[in-house]
């Protein structure tokens, strides 16, 4: 049982490394994108927005399978057959933009909820763009996004799970080979895993609303 669970625990490491990879990734990627969508050029802002409903409409698995599959069919060496790098870093990159859009279009709900006097009155006291949003805008909009961005991130934690489609040890492949041999509780066990982690979450974005309600 204790090889087990040790098993278990390293498995639950891939989902970590995937989830910590996709934050660290795709947050600032997020913005970028909710700028791109915002764009004043229109040509730019129509494609943007288009890719960001392509994403969202097509499942996270599929993104990965195309991700990870396509490149070879096209004979276009993305380094997806590198050892230390591979399955896993396949698996990041297509998390990675599917979470971007999703973040961007909580940015963009967040940056237009904020009430257009506050930018005007920036203008007037003679602030930029980029000193009304840094002064002004960016505090405000992480209290707004917190709640939603809360969710996001939960989701993400349990979706990394997806990874097993490229062959990623994740722990509930892992799981699934002990049930193929008859012990099931392992495949039961994991979501202890999964609740400990979310549990934890909760309690962080909890805090940091708590933190943040002087803006109420």
């Amino acid at each position: 049982m204790a090889v087990i669970i040790s098993r278990l625990c390293e498995a639950f490491l891939i989902n970590c490394q995937l989830f910590g990879a996709t934050l660290l990734f795709a947050l600032p990627l997020g913005l970028v994108v909710c700028f791109g969508s915002r764009s004043k050029f229109k040509p730019l802002a129509w494609l943007v927005k288009t890719f960001v409903w392509i994403i969202r409409g097509t499942p996270l698995m599929l993104q990965v399978i195309v991700i990870f599959y396509v490149p070879g069919l096209l004979s276009i060496n993305y380094g997806w057959d590198i050892p230390s790098f591979g399955r896993f870093g396949g698996a990041a990159v297509a998390f990675v933009i599917n979470y971007a859009c999703y973040f961007s279009e909580i940015y963009r709900g967040g940056i237009d909820s904020i009430p257009r006097g506050q930018y005007e009155a920036g203008q007037v006291l003679g602030m930029t763009r980029g000193q009304i949003f840094f002064r002004v805008t960016l505090l405000q909009l992480v209290k707004r996004i917190i709640p939603p961005m809360g969710n996001e991130i939960i989701t993400l934690i349990k979706d990394t799970c997806l990874a097993r489609i490229i062959s990623n040890k994740e722990i509930i492949m892992m799981a699934n080979e002990y049930s193929n041999k008859g012990l099931i509780w392992p495949l039961f066990s994991t979501a202890l895993f999964f609740l400990v982690f979310v549990g934890v979450l909760t309690l962080l974005f909890g805090w940091l609303e708590r933190r943040l309600s002087y803006f109420r």
